[in-house]
């Protein structure tokens, strides 16, 4: 057993005996903060909230004291263990892109949904430091009021590029996120440092524009908010941009040049299925809610529901510029979803112009 309060050594042993545990768990990193280390984040996020970038994420807006503070979240927190999960593809992303009648998943959601993978070895790493050192534990995987990004630079696992997403010198673009927050006070890492340099490649490649300025992202504009957070019809402005992209998108993470040091994924749940790696966009448009949910089941897909799902698979239809899908987007265009029907419509009317 350690003691949080036997002197620096233990403390530094029970670090060293803590990654140790990450690894056999599965984590490909592991790095120590306090939650008082991103005092910038409730500026960042104030700012955010107050030009609108946040959209219909109502959410982001009502818990802003929590996301904006981890140290308001659970005050008797000390420490915050950041760790890493790789998700590296054994494809290229943005080939898909050219194969306009298929779809085109963004690489996270090509398999099991990685929150409950996680969730259950953050829950037993906590549960192996409570027996080892005592104290108390809380995990938190991307669903609760976390401030993940921030925390994982401040403790070292990498730092928010132009795109606002976590790159690491390692891994590159591809890092699932998840945390242990401890009453213990354990060492603390060194926080990364910008190595963005002078690139610009994931502003330059974004679709939509959607980054305003470096390090800025106005979510209203970006492709993965479109298609998986947006409720109701598309803006007439962007529904041509969206192009086959049907469920997120990896432009700006699959063009950064640190990836040139990025791994394949070892845990074989996050490899692209063999339907979801570049699904028809025909078979897709015939899914019913039942069909819809036996075949997303376990998936990070499955919770936006069959209706908003087709409808991003109508938008892609009509940008498919393949005549051959004109029947299946009439189909469509009777759909009992409005939001579907009205999407189909729209898709008809651009294929018909060919």
């Amino acid at each position: 057993m350690y003691s949080s309060g036997a002197g620096y050594g233990a403390s530094e042993a029970l670090k060293s005996a803590l990654r140790a545990n990450a690894v056999e768990e599965g984590f490909d990193a592991l790095r120590i903060c306090r939650p008082c280390d991103v005092p910038e984040v409730a500026g960042r996020l104030n700012q955010f909230l107050k030009k609108q970038y946040h959209g219909q994420m109502t959410w982001l807006k009502e818990r802003k004291e929590w996301r904006g503070d981890p140290s308001r979240l659970w005050p008797e927190a000390r420490s915050v263990i950041m760790l890493a999960h790789n998700y590296g593809p054994e494809h290229d992303p943005l080939h898909i892109l050219e194969e306009r009648e298929k779809a085109a998943i963004s690489v996270y959601a090509q398999n099991k949904d990685y929150h409950n993978i996680i969730k259950k070895r953050l829950k037993s790493l906590a549960r192996w430091l409570i027996a080892e050192a005592g104290g108390e534990a809380k995990v938190f995987v991307d669903t609760a009021p976390v401030p993940e990004k921030p925390l994982a630079q401040a403790a070292g696992l990498g730092w928010q590029g132009k795109h606002t997403n976590l790159v690491s010198r390692q891994y590159g673009s591809w890092l699932f996120i998840g945390s242990v927050f401890t009453t213990l006070t354990l060492p603390v890492d060194s926080a990364e440092v910008d190595h963005c340099g002078n690139c610009s490649a994931c502003l330059s490649i974004c679709p939509t524009a959607a980054f305003p300025k470096p390090y800025q992202l106005d979510a209203r504009r970006c492709i993965s908010y479109l298609t998986i957070e947006h409720k109701g019809p598309v803006s007439m402005d962007l529904r041509e941009k969206l192009g086959n992209r049907i469920y997120g998108c990896d432009d700006c993470l699959a063009v950064c040049p640190w990836n040139k040091f990025a791994r394949t994924a070892t845990e074989t749940r996050y490899h692209a299925r063999d339907d979801l790696l570049a699904p028809d966009l025909a078979k897709l448009a015939m899914l019913d809610d039942t069909a819809f949910r036996a075949k997303f089941s376990g998936s990070p897909i499955k919770r936006i529901g069959r209706d908003r799902f087709i409808r991003n698979v109508a938008y892609a239809i009509g940008n498919s510029a393949q005549i051959a899908l004109l029947p299946v987007a009439k189909r469509l265009t009777k759909d009992d979803d409005p939001t579907v029907a009205e999407a189909a419509t729209w898709a008809c009317a651009k294929l018909n112009r060919l």
